[in-house]
């Protein structure tokens, strides 16, 4: 029945451009509502980052989670997404991230718990793979023996459901206390220490380059989607929508700060 799911639909890959970090949320909200409608086949995206961000969950207060002197010296954007769940630091070499967009009825009949082990399957297969003991932590968490390794959020919206994961492929674990607000003594040498123990970046335990891991996730989800999958891009009406979406949105301080 799992196989069946994935294999029912025609599946396309998008391997993203490097593009300022809100345009890849105005991305997510654009694709969601195109495979909703119809208007796109459902879609394994790829996001590529030209500078680092700290990527917001929907509901979050942005004064709680940043400290916007550690982000200024550090040249980090603050965007929000529309996905709920916590803050992450993100530096664009440091992470592998990528987004399905699926009709709603891929998840039908599953709670929101439920939908996150399936949707991430193919990559938790896909890291065993590579040596990497890797396996679902509830409720929302891809993690290892060697610490966790990344998280998810999701959206159930416009007749679709957007699923997007952040992989940590290596971290810089002071940069992040400077940037993140974690506790109050997030700067000292214990709490960097205590930060790189409870991380387990895929670098670390695999030694790979970050593309033949983004590869192996490819070829896992080309065989979960039943050898459909077709190299695709965004159109240039998606991305007209999406510039249009950083300019009124994404893009915003008062989206950003929406939750002050």
């Amino acid at each position: 029945m799992t196989a069946e799911r994935w294999s029912g639909y025609r599946w396309c890959l998008i391997r993203g451009e490097p593009v300022a970090p809100p345009v890849n949320h105005a991305l997510d909200e654009v694709l969601t509502r195109r495979v909703g409608a119809g208007e796109r086949p459902p879609t394994l995206r790829f996001w590529e980052r030209l500078s680092p961000e700290v990527a917001l969950g929907r509901f979050q207060s942005l004064g709680n989670e940043v400290d916007a002197e550690g982000a200024r010296r550090h040249g980090v954007t603050v965007v929000r997404r529309m996905t709920g769940g916590g803050a992450m630091f993100i530096e664009p070499a440091n992470v592998i991230t990528y987004s399905l967009y699926a009709p709603a009825e891929l998840v039908a009949g599953m709670s929101a718990a439920e939908s996150y082990p399936f949707l991430d399957a193919w990559v938790v297969e896909a890291l065993r793979s590579l040596g990497i003991e890797a396996y679902h932590e509830p409720i929302n968490d891809i993690s290892s023996p060697g610490g966790k390794i990344g998280g998810s959020a999701q959206a159930r919206a416009f007749g679709a459901v957007l699923h997007h994961t952040t992989l940590a492929y290596d971290m810089d674990a002071a940069k992040m206390l400077e940037v993140l607000r974690i506790g109050q003594e997030k700067l000292s040498d214990k709490a960097v220490r205590s930060a790189e123990r409870r991380v387990g970046p895929l670098r670390r335990q695999t030694r790979l380059p970050r593309e033949r891991i983004v590869e192996r996730m490819v070829s896992v989800f080309s065989r979960y989607a039943g050898g459909t999958l077709q190299e695709d891009a965004v159109s240039p009406q998606e991305a007209r929508e999406a510039e249009e979406l950083v300019r009124t949105k994404y893009g915003a301080r008062e989206w950003s700060a929406l939750i002050p």
